[in-house]
């Protein structure tokens, strides 16, 4: 090979190898920027499904309160309990004492 085309060679060479090294660098910085967009993303789906695991959690617990009552309700005792508040009712004998005012 001649002086010339080594020279042109070497040169097309370092250009070729910049070119390279900078296509890779824009590379990973787009590589970089959907990494962050991702673990951002991932942040938030956790702290949403947080706040949605203590909405149903507070739901089954209302869920469980409204069961119990529903239980309640179907006693004689509840029967009982909301004639006397409510209703002002009481047995034949039984002595109501009322405090005075």
């Amino acid at each position: 090979m001649s002086r010339k085309k080594r020279r042109t060679t070497k040169k097309q060479s370092n250009a070729t190898a910049i070119f390279v090294c900078v296509v890779v660098m824009v590379l990973l910085g787009a590589c970089y920027s959907q990494v962050s967009n991702l673990c951002e993303k991932s942040r938030e789906l956790s702290e949403t499904e947080y706040a949605l695991e203590q909405k149903i959690e507070e739901a089954y617990l209302e869920r469980q309160d409204l069961i119990a009552r529903e239980q309640y309700m179907q006693t004689k005792q509840y029967i009982e309990d909301v004639a006397k508040e409510k209703l002002g009712m009481v047995y034949p004998d039984e002595i109501v004492i009322r405090p005075s005012e």
